[in-house]
């Protein structure tokens, strides 16, 4: 079954479940795959539609369903181009005259269709990496290759997408800025208005499209910063901390949205971003890198094994308990290589020798109260332990 047909099988699985606010943001998706007007269209028709018969259930299942068949058969035929390097990183490194502080060397490989999560504690290098791959900073040493077609430098920064922390401000309607942004990236008078109708739909902004700037929250304003990346149709999206103003709930819709944007088997993009959110960035990458004093650790990464510490070997749980770090540490008795108490919760290193079934058998038979616990053995939450 090729990646097409996997990820189809789960956009109608959307259907079956009635779960209609994804389905239509997949709906989009698989019509901005097919580069073709007429399903432009008919999308924006259905999206019309439901405005108005958004609780008409059969009627809306029914248009759903004639529409997904339609575009599975459009897409079935559509080739799926190999998915191809798009930047690597060798021993590179940033450093400043005046400043005590330097980045690397930086190791990494971003091919189409991965997320690279950057995390790492503020004034550790994130931005200032972000800002070497998307061109604006130069390093002062190693090699930094971009691996697919440009003809010049120009054209390169235009397939370089960064979307800073704090964004520009900018005047007038969103719509209006994101039919700018279309007509200068290339699409056709014909397209422009269908294209932006649909962005604006994918990023749920359709009731602020007539906004402007001042009357947005700053997690909208960094939807309308993706919806403008989107018609720019980049190689490589950079974000510096999207999630920073955004509720959890947010934060888990926009990483969903990314993973599904970077993933498409036709028009896939390699997405770096950095956060502070560890466990959903964590959730969402192909590949993590820790930075702490400029320096890289990788977590799960292809080519990671040499920046692994030997703490992977043990296991490290991190858990809330109301009981005193004396009473846990006789409790775990024998078990434990250390207890400590850090930024609110306890984190446990035990040895290999143990497992996640064996720490919940022990609090289970001491009769430990627990509020909450996570294996942390593979997360770069453990290289936050102090």
């Amino acid at each position: 079954m090729t990646e097409f047909e996997k990820q189809f099988q789960e956009i109608k699985s959307f259907l079956d479940f009635e779960d209609y606010s994804l389905l239509t943001k997949r709906i989009i998706d698989l019509t901005l795959d097919t580069e073709n007007i007429s399903f432009y269209q008919k999308t924006n028709d259905l999206l019309d539609w439901l405005d108005q018969n958004e609780n008409n259930i059969e009627a809306k299942k029914q248009r759903f369903s004639l529409l997904l068949d339609e575009l599975h058969q459009y897409l079935s035929s559509k080739p799926i181009p190999e998915k191809q390097i798009l930047v690597s990183a060798k021993n590179i490194k940033k450093s400043y005259n005046t400043a005590s502080f330097s980045l690397g060397p930086i190791n990494l490989d971003l091919s189409q269709g991965e997320i690279l999560g950057l995390v790492g504690e503020n004034g550790n290098g994130k931005t200032t990496l972000l800002r070497l791959l998307c061109g604006e900073l130069f390093a002062t040493d190693g090699e930094l290759n971009y691996t697919f077609h440009f003809k010049d430098l120009f054209e390169l920064r235009t397939q370089l997408v960064y979307i800073p922390q704090r964004t520009a401000t900018w005047y007038g309607s969103m719509f209006e800025n994101l039919q700018f942004t279309a007509s200068s990236y290339g699409y056709k008078p014909e397209e422009n208005k269908l294209v932006v109708e649909l962005i604006i739909a994918r990023l749920n902004l359709r009731k602020y499209r007539n906004h402007r700037w001042k009357d947005l929250s700053s997690g909208y304003k960094m939807r309308f910063e993706l919806a403008r990346m989107l018609l720019r149709k980049p190689k490589i999206l950079l974000i510096d901390e999207p999630l920073a103003n955004l509720d959890i709930l947010a934060q888990q819709t926009v990483l969903e949205d990314f993973k599904a944007i970077a993933k498409s088997p036709f028009r896939p993009i390699g997405i770096v971003l950095s956060s502070q959110q560890l466990y959903e960035v964590e959730k969402t990458s192909d590949q993590v890198i820790f930075l702490k004093n400029g320096e890289q650790k990788n977590l799960h990464a292809k080519s990671s094994a040499e920046n692994e510490e030997k703490t992977e070997e043990h296991l490290i749980i991190e858990f809330e308990s109301e009981w005193s770090q004396n009473q846990l540490n006789e409790a775990f008795s024998g078990k434990l290589i250390s207890l400590k108490f850090n930024g609110g919760t306890f984190i446990a290193t035990f040895s290999s020798e143990m497992s996640s079934y064996d720490f919940l058998r022990i609090i289970t038979e001491k009769q430990i109260p627990l509020q909450y616990f996570r294996n942390i053995s593979k997360s770069t939450r453990r290289f936050f332990v102090s």
